[in-house]
């Protein structure tokens, strides 16, 4: 019997491996695995041969830490180190490619201090990056 893998979840087990494609990526790594009538699943034995490819090409590595800084500096123009959660769920929400309710509700869990109700950006990117060495 063949094993199958909800569509929905290949973000999650792409992302748990190290790599992170962006959302476009993500369709089209499903569109080349998924069946000729899309059925919401994909087979587990068609993902794998694609899927190591895509670890032994390196792609969609994480974006290095000196960028992802800059990227909240830009955010954070008075320099004060961190956002609030209301700023945090307007960028990401409305702004480039929109995180879904899922992905915001999981990045909140993890980023959002919950006394101060903010985002200190260095401690969050800190946790994020990846030690490739």
């Amino acid at each position: 019997m063949s094993q199958i893998i909800q569509w929905i979840e290949v973000g999650t087990i792409i992302r748990s491996l190290g790599c992170c494609p962006s959302e476009g990526e993500l369709h089209d790594l499903i569109a080349e695995v998924e069946e000729e009538e899309p059925t919401g699943y994909i087979r587990f034995e068609k993902f794998l041969p694609v899927m190591t490819e895509v670890l032994l090409e390196r792609r969609y590595r994480p974006i290095p830490e000196d960028i992802l800084l800059r990227a909240f500096e830009v955010l954070d123009p008075a320099k004060r180190g961190f956002l609030s959660k209301d700023e945090l769920i307007k960028y990401m929400t409305e702004e480039g490619e929109p995180f879904s309710q899922e992905e915001m509700e999981e990045m909140l869990s993890a980023a959002i201090d919950p006394e101060s109700n903010s985002i200190h950006y260095k401690d969050y990117i800190t946790m994020m990056v990846i030690d490739e060495n």
